[in-house]
């Protein structure tokens, strides 16, 4: 029986159970899951904000849970012309590693972004877009095992550069098989093409396009409207909460800053200690949450490159701690994902739902013992 039909035998059993039943090679079974590190207090000098000029979106009112048709479901925001939401989500691979990779071209226009660890302490992207299109996104690199799991949670199209042979064998035996593109897959111009760089290495040199992605998604005939549910969204924060203005998330090869700005209701990003720019649209990084995931990360025996770094299998089904941060509050809760096409769904300590702001989303994806810094 496979990991996820044996879940839906546990759906009424506690959390911790769920996470346990899931089918695993020996040694590689997630610990069980407690609350992370508590929050380290840090005094560090403000880094000052350099402000967006994102034009404001229409909300739509809140809490939200069933969505009509003209609000995305990925952000809980009102879209001007509502026919975008009867596309397929994308989900693209975005290099943030070496720093000549930035700033990257087309995340600024993401309704979702997944932040994890992929060898080496260095993280990487994966993007999700429904709503707006972005031309050229990228660099464009290589999937890594969590990207097995995130086309499931999305019903997405995965975009990708390539993949080591161990992780190109399991997308080519996944569901999702039909919408993996990438030139591994024969998938090349003008869906995918080079922008070379002096003083840039090739491979990281690859970017796309979202209206290319749809378009062929559109001649494959899987460009079609999704029933995406288990997002929830409120314009108005949930009770209690712990201010926090400045967030450092401590990835080891470079952390992570997010700070809140209460002019504009948003969190603004840097990474090693710069603002964290987009080529495309010209603006600072930034979100309306910062939701902080803690999971399980297992080393496997898929070789990833040269230097002898293997691949890192991030468990995000069953269940673990997690930090929403939103309108200068941080909320505690557990995050949950008990079938496979599940997205993560976020609870307080009474099993409530933990509503997240309208708008985009990073998740920032951590180890279990992984310590914040927050003041």
């Amino acid at each position: 029986m496979g990991r996820w039909a044996l879940r839906t035998l546990w759906v009424g059993v506690w959390l911790i159970a769920a996470c346990a039943s899931r089918s695993t090679p020996e040694g590689s079974r997630a610990p069980t899951p407690t609350m992370p590190p508590p929050l380290v207090i840090n005094e560090r000098t403000p880094l000052p904000m350099v402000p967006s000029t994102a034009t404001p979106t229409v909300q739509a009112e809140g809490p939200i849970e069933e969505f009509p048709p003209d609000v995305n479901p990925l952000t809980g925001l009102r879209v001007p012309d509502p026919s975008v939401l009867n596309r397929r989500p994308l989900a693209i691979k975005i290099s943030n590693y070496p720093p000549v990779v930035r700033p990257q071209s087309g995340v600024d226009l993401a309704d979702l972004v997944f932040e994890h660890y992929a060898e080496g302490g260095v993280t990487r992207f994966t993007a999700i877009y429904l709503s707006q299109d972005a031309e050229p996104v990228g660099s464009v690199r290589s999937a890594r095992l969590i990207d097995l799991e995130i086309p499931a949670m999305f019903q997405a199209i995965l975009a990708y550069s390539g993949a080591s042979a161990g992780v190109n064998a399991r997308i080519r035996a996944s569901d999702f098989i039909e919408r993996a593109l990438s030139p591994d897959f024969g998938v090349g111009a003008p869906i995918f093409w080079r922008i070379p760089r002096e003083g840039v290495a090739v491979e990281h040199t690859l970017f796309t396009s979202t209206r290319r992605l749809w378009e062929e998604a559109t001649r494959r005939g899987i460009n079609t409207r999704q029933d995406l549910r288990g997002m929830v969204f409120s314009e108005q924060p949930p009770p209690g909460g712990q201010p926090v203005s400045t967030l450092l998330i401590p990835y080891r090869v470079e952390p992570v800053s997010w700070r809140y700005d209460p002019d504009s209701g948003r969190w603004f990003r840097w990474t090693a200690g710069q603002p964290h720019m987009d080529a495309l649209t010209g603006r600072q990084l930034s979100a309306a949450n910062v939701v902080v995931v803690y999971a399980h990360h297992q080393t496997t025996d898929i070789l990833e490159d040269r230097l002898g770094n293997y691949s890192i299998e991030i468990q995000i089904w069953g269940s673990g701690p997690v930090r929403i941060f939103r309108d200068g509050r941080m909320f505690e809760g557990q995050w949950q994902r008990f079938r496979r096409e599940d997205m993560l769904r976020f609870v307080d300590a009474r099993g409530q739902p933990i509503p997240l702001k309208p708008g985009n989303t990073w998740f920032q994806m951590v180890p279990l013992d992984m310590k914040l810094q927050a003041r």
